[in-house]
């Protein structure tokens, strides 16, 4: 997993040896958000040095309500928003890590797909219901379908059989492309839904550039790989005796436009000269 080498890559700049400064244990979820609780809590009891939330607000959430005194490094969409510190710069708690820019990027993401496929048939959007930033992501891709007067068909799912079902409904709806909007769950679900738009022919946009590198037709959104980076700079950090309330939350703040090219072939199309020029990466 990249996010995972990344991670790693950053413990092991702080001179920190696995196997004998430290020992990972790994909980996964596999995007089932209801049994993070019980992870994060079997971590507690362990009494480990650091919980490293990662995958974004779900797994973050519920470390945080596990524990006051653990200290916890996490992704996450808006860490104010979600209770997690008091204030970037000063994080005043157990937990500190790296903002993530995802959930609020859906009116970009779905107006290249405006600038890219213009008219006025619909969109699809696949929003998960139980990600906590879904709300804000409804509100402002209504927005941003009224400001371009396009409409849009809003597809829930939680798990694999809501996913399925939203495959078979999209199936026969006459949209143009779909946007997956930023959710943990989708990103573990990445394959599926790349291969559901293969089989359908149906151009879609993703929030990282690992959806375009598996054969989605093209990204917008943070490198996500950096971000895992600097979550390893700070899990060595704090193992070494620095606290979690004086580490001020990183922000992402570069974003990449990626694109597909052999994708796009395959959907029978391409990509405007001037819009491939302003992508930061052109996969062939």
């Amino acid at each position: 997993m990249f996010v995972l080498a990344a991670f790693q890559e950053g413990l092991a700049e702080s001179g920190l040896v696995e196997g004998k400064d430290f020992a990972i244990v790994f909980r996964w979820a596999y995007g089932a958000y209801d049994r993070l609780p019980a992870l994060a809590a079997e971590l507690v009891n362990r009494q480990v040095a650091v919980i490293v939330a990662a995958g974004g607000d779900p797994s973050a959430r519920a470390a945080k309500a596990a524990t006051s005194m653990t200290p916890i490094v996490f992704t996450a969409t808006d860490p104010i928003k979600s209770g997690l510190v008091a204030s970037l710069n000063q994080p005043g708690g157990n937990a500190t890590g790296v903002y993530v820019l995802t959930a609020d990027l859906e009116q970009k993401r779905l107006g290249l797909l405006g600038e890219l496929f213009p008219g006025t048939t619909p969109f699809a959007v696949l929003l998960n219901p139980k990600f906590a930033p879904t709300a804000q992501q409804a509100v402002e891709l209504a927005e941003a379908a009224r400001t371009m007067g396009r409409p849009v068909i809003i597809l829930n799912a939680s798990t694999d059989d809501e996913l399925d079902a939203a495959f078979f409904t999209l199936a026969r709806q006459r949209v143009t492309a779909m946007l997956v909007a930023s959710d943990p769950f989708f990103d573990t679900r990445r394959n599926k839904i790349i291969t559901f738009a293969a089989q359908q022919k149906l151009p879609a946009m993703y929030q990282f550039r690992e959806y375009a590198l598996a054969g989605g037709l093209m990204s917008y959104g943070i490198n996500l790989a950096e971000g895992y980076h600097a979550l390893g700079n700070y899990a060595a950090r704090i193992l070494k005796g620095d606290k979690p309330a004086e580490l001020p939350v990183l922000q992402s703040a570069k974003f990449e436009l990626v694109i597909n090219l052999k994708t796009a072939r395959a959907l029978g199309f391409e990509f405007p000269p001037t819009f491939s020029a302003r992508a930061d990466e052109v996969i062939e």
